[in-house]
């Protein structure tokens, strides 16, 4: 009997390059931080990230986005080694993706399609569709011929999901038609999510944020006992899920929400506007903040920046400190004099110094379960006090 032939008829990995600028708002060290994470999201996506390109620019240029000199470096590269795809860290202007993909030949994304794309991956209800189809039209519309052109001669791949791939949906007309209808369909389930909200009663409400991948989904399973959707990989969670949770004899709503990211455009916010109402509407925030990042002091900017967009800078909230299991630093030698970075800073130097900065913080494994206690503790006295205040003659807490 023969051993027989095994065939994977898994398709292979999109070959990628990435593309990045570095100018008066965008020094060299965070765009190689911006490139890493546009790597991790083209991974996320299905492709393959390999040679990456970066260019000093006052500004980019209006015609090609980086400049000529630079995009012939690219063209041969992708010649050189048949190139699938081409994605570049900012949004382009529909003329930069034409001229673009008329002198490189192949397809070109920016990082706006690619989060759409792993939108559209991960969107598993009809709200989350929804959501998403609405913010691919609106990314759509200006783009609309440049798009149709490009999917009537190739299908499939990295940012080729969802919506425009039928020739009706070249009009233009019908793709404002197909807006109109998507966002009068979530005002809907807004409403609906606004009743839901009211009919859950006097329950204090909770809701985990952070930035994408910090591990907020792990940590609503440990505290809720329940099984939501985790995996190591951005925007894992795109529907709100709310659970009860009690602790103590203090029973509480808490809710995983849509990780933030940089340079999420403003209408994919307003898409997921229903999603974010768990979060302005929270009695408490648990900002989830992946310590393991070398750049995790960014991160919490981003987030911070959001919330503050979103109107809850008077919301209570609680730092939680996860993957300390994974935190690692350089000691310095001692006859090292230059000043110390994030990167040489001890896990207790850093609690010392978010101490000194009077936040409330606690460091935890949701992993490895370390530290949960602490943060129940901490979770238990924030929400204790809300409902006192809120329902002083509540005999629940007596």
């Amino acid at each position: 009997m023969g051993t027989g032939t095994t065939y994977d008829h898994r398709p292979k990995p999109e070959k990628v390059v990435l593309v990045g600028i570095i100018n008066r708002d965008q020094t060299e060290e965070e765009v190689a931080e911006y490139l890493e994470e546009l790597a991790f999201l083209t991974e996320t996506a299905g492709g393959e990230p390999g040679a990456v390109f970066t260019q000093k620019l006052d500004t980019p240029d209006p015609k090609t986005f980086i400049g000529s000199g630079k995009l012939a470096e690219v063209k041969a590269l992708v010649e050189e080694e048949e190139i699938d795809l081409v994605i570049f860290d900012d949004e382009l202007t529909p003329s930069q993706l034409r001229n673009i993909e008329r002198e490189l030949d192949c397809r070109i994304l920016d990082r706006t399609n690619l989060i759409l794309d792993i939108f559209a991956r991960r969107a598993k209800t009809a709200h989350a569709k929804a959501q998403v189809e609405l913010a691919q039209y609106q990314y759509l519309l200006p783009r609309l011929t440049r798009m149709w052109t490009h999917l009537e001669r190739q299908r499939g791949g990295i940012g080729l999901r969802g919506p425009g791939e039928t020739e009706i949906e070249t009009d233009r007309r019908i793709i404002r038609d197909k807006i109109a209808r998507l966002k009068e369909q979530l005002k809907k389930i807004d409403r609906q999510k606004t009743v839901q909200r009211k009919h859950r009663g006097k329950l204090v409400r909770v809701a985990l944020v952070g930035y994408t991948n910090a591990g907020k989904s792990t940590l609503m399973n440990l505290l809720s006992k329940s099984s939501v959707f985790a995996e190591d990989k951005l925007f894992a969670t795109l529907d709100t899920t709310v659970r009860k949770v009690v602790i103590e004899n203090l029973p509480f709503l808490l809710s995983d929400t849509v990780g933030f990211i940089r340079k999420l455009p403003t209408f994919l916010v307003e898409s997921f506007k229903s999603t974010l109402d768990e979060v302005r509407e929270a009695d408490l925030l648990l900002h989830v903040v992946d310590i393991s990042h070398p750049n995790h002091e960014e991160q919490i900017s981003v987030v911070e920046e959001t919330l503050r967009e979103l109107g809850t800078e008077e919301t209570p909230l609680l730092m939680v400190f996860n993957k300390t299991d994974a935190y690692t630093y350089v000691r310095k030698d001692e006859d090292d004099l230059t000043p110390a970075g994030r990167e040489n800073l001890s896990l207790d130097e850093v609690k010392r110094m978010w101490a000194s900065r009077n936040k409330d913080a606690v460091y935890i494994s949701a992993l490895h379960k370390t530290n949960i206690d602490a943060l129940k503790d901490q979770m238990y006295q924030k929400i204790r006090e809300i409902h006192v205040t809120r329902y002083p003659y509540d005999d629940l807490l007596y």
